[in-house]
């Protein structure tokens, strides 16, 4: 299948425009149509999809301009229509998908279904149209839509692509893709033909022709086998489900290995977060407790605090004053009162009342405390200077204590200010919780893949013992048939057919054997063109691709780019097997060939670097027959630069507004 054209009318941002593909005429057969983001490049390569399948990956499913919607007046109608001309075999094809939108009275715009034709072109000239009933297995035979993401991809699909491929996934896909583009569908469809399995087969349908009637014991034999067949069948069944679980399981736990390498750094992170947060959490109470202190300090010293200043304004007057012959130093009031009383002073003097010593005497009452001035100011000042300095050692407990919270406050900040880095890594989440989740996925994978192939272990052995059973029946069948003339020449022929599907089955092993090995050398040669650097690829027998790295046992991991182009290679080597068989003169390559197909890529270069886009666009050109990329700009410049001697039609897009772009 070679593109001709694609015309567009009213489809999306495309109102009216048509592009020529180049069809490889003195050797330049690439067509690159060269657009900025959101100018419609994905649009144009879903419109491939949809004149051929009815099918987009938009969201929104209605495909008329908005524009052009905009316009339509109550009750009026327009059509979306894509045209995509090609050729395939001796046949040119004009496929036409078009759909009519009617904008109703309540002003909404909707879409009737879709008219699909087919007109073919032979060599001869004619043409006719193709009945539509059968326009669908038409395009069918001309591409599968099973098949068509390996010519029609864009760089999401082909990053999903890789993923699947690398995984195991899709190991299956992979492998019927092989074989429907290598020519190795048409000896399976032969060999599906004698299938015994198959009751509709031509070994099947020899089993229920035995004449039973000369003896009872060949349909006693015939059902038995049938029964044991049946079984085997159901197991077969089972057994591919197995697999495929197996398969799943294995992949899953894979793809949850790689994910949980990514939180190997995000554990130690966690480990630190709870470090930090327990250091955070103990600067707060140590604080705290400082604070209380504080407080308790406080209380316990705060007479001493406020009374301080007075007292020392009191030291101060007195230590102004004179107080000398203002008291008698040691002498009590008592002590006067005293004398007083006796009517006898201590040196001898009688001090009769009334009388002048009497008086005088009395007198000093009025200079003497309970204890004398002298004495009180000293115990003041004794007192004055304690309280000044308690207050001191109040100042300086304070002090220290201010001083302890400005350094648990510049600890909590520090490590606030790492937890917040910390956690920016984290994205705020529990690394392990994500790890036990993960984890726990991978032993229900282990449970999985260990269940089932302890299921497989016991069908398999049942299995055995239907086939003998099965095996015996059929030795007592044909012994009994072989008396009969009748039974004697379905016997013979089933022989035959039998013999020929055995053939087949080997002929058909060797072949895909001897593809698989000759893609793994392609799709190897092309893969070191693309991404340099001791690595290689091999394909198992379910088509499973690892990647290893030479001197280096095991699996290594790919990166983003390398397992694009683990993908890239897979696909551009399917198709350049397919050409060169085409072109072989080995009459088992030619047994082999299909037609040539298309390489249609939205955006195939976005992934690589600079140095890895120069060897893509040099191994595009002799990988397919035709290429077409939908490219950006600045990639547009290297894939010019790089593939100009081969680019046969140029395109770029021209964004108008929003709903329109055209095509200059």
């Amino acid at each position: 299948m070679l593109l001709e054209s694609i015309t567009l009318e009213n489809f999306r941002q495309f109102r009216h425009e048509s592009i020529d593909f180049a069809q490889g005429e003195n050797g330049k057969n690439v067509t690159i149509i060269i657009g900025d983001n959101g100018t419609g490049k994905t649009t144009f390569a879903q419109a491939f999809f949809w004149c051929m399948y009815g099918e987009t990956e938009f969201s929104d499913k209605d495909m008329l301009n908005k524009l052009v919607a905009a316009d339509l007046k109550p009750g009026q109608e327009a059509k979306v229509q894509v045209k995509l001309c090609l050729r395939h075999g001796n046949v040119r094809y004009t496929l036409m998908r078009e759909q009519t939108y009617r904008k109703d009275y309540s002003n909404r715009v909707k879409g009737d279904n879709t008219v699909f034709d087919i007109a073919r072109t032979g060599a001869d000239g004619n043409t006719s149209f193709v009945k539509k009933s059968q326009c669908e297995s038409e395009v069918k035979s001309i591409l599968p839509k099973e098949l068509s993401r390996y010519f029609f991809f864009d760089g999401e699909r082909i990053e999903k692509m890789s993923k699947d491929i690398s995984t195991g996934k899709k190991a299956t896909d992979f492998a019927d893709a092989v074989k429907g583009l290598l020519g190795l569908n048409a000896m399976y469809s032969a060999i599906q033909h004698f299938n015994p399995k198959s009751k509709f087969g031509v070994i099947g349908s020899y089993e229920s022709s035995y004449d039973s009637h000369s003896n009872s014991k060949i349909k006693e034999y015939t059902d038995t086998i049938e029964r044991c067949k049946n079984e085997i069948a159901e197991i077969d069944a089972r057994l591919d489900e197995l697999d495929n679980q197996v398969e799943q399981a294995t992949a899953r736990k894979t793809e949850k290995s790689e994910e949980i390498k990514q939180y190997a750094e995000g554990e130690e992170l966690q480990r630190k977060k709870e470090t930090l947060l327990r250091k955070i959490e103990s600067a707060k109470q140590v604080r705290a407790n400082t604070v209380k202190q504080i407080c308790k300090d406080f209380n316990g010293g705060m007479s001493a605090f406020f009374s301080t200043a007075p007292m020392l304004y009191a030291l101060r007057f007195l230590a102004s004053k004179d107080f000398t012959g203002k008291d008698i130093p040691y002498m009590h009031a008592k002590t006067i009162e005293y004398l007083l009383k006796q009517k006898v002073c201590i040196c001898g003097t009688h001090l009769d009342e009334g009388s002048v010593p009497y008086n005088k005497v009395k007198a000093l009452i009025d200079y003497l405390p309970p204890q004398s001035i002298s004495t009180s100011i000293k115990d003041f000042k004794k007192e004055a200077l304690h309280r000044a300095n308690s207050k001191q050692e109040l100042f300086e407990q304070v002090k220290n204590s201010l001083a302890v919270i400005s350094h648990q406050d510049d600890d909590i900040t520090e490590y606030q200010d790492e937890l917040q880095t910390v956690d920016s890594k984290l994205s705020g989440d529990d690394v392990r919780a994500k790890v036990r989740a993960i984890n726990t996925e991978i032993q229900l994978c282990d449970k999985t893949i260990r269940d089932s192939q302890e299921e497989r272990d016991r069908l398999l052995q049942k299995k055995g013992g239907l086939s003998t059973t099965m095996e015996r029946a059929d030795t007592e069948r044909r012994n009994l048939t072989l008396l009969d003339d009748k039974n004697k020449k379905i016997e013979i022929y089933k022989a035959y057919a039998e013999q020929i599907y055995n053939e087949l089955l080997e002929v058909y092993a060797t072949s895909e054997a001897k593809i698989r090995s000759k893609l793994e050398t392609t799709i190897n040669e092309i893969f070191k063109q693309i991404y340099e650097g001791g690595l290689y690829l091999t394909i198992d027998d379910k088509y499973h691709i690892s990647v290893y790295a030479d001197d280096y046992e095991g699996d290594v991991e790919t990166s983003t780019a390398q397992s694009i182009s683990v993908i890239f290679a897979f696909i551009t080597g399917i198709i350049k097997m397919a050409r060169e068989n085409r072109n072989a003169t080995d009459e088992d390559a030619k047994l082999l060939s299909s037609e040539p197909y298309p390489l249609v890529m939205d955006a195939p270069l976005s992934a690589f670097d600079k140095r890895r886009i120069k060897t893509v666009c040099e191994a595009l050109p002799n990988t397919a027959e035709q290429v077409i990329i939908f490219i950006k700009d600045t990639d547009g410049e290297l894939a010019e630069e790089y593939m100009g001697d081969k680019i046969g039609c140029r395109h770029h897009f021209d964004k108008k507004n929003e709903f329109e772009t055209v095509l200059v």
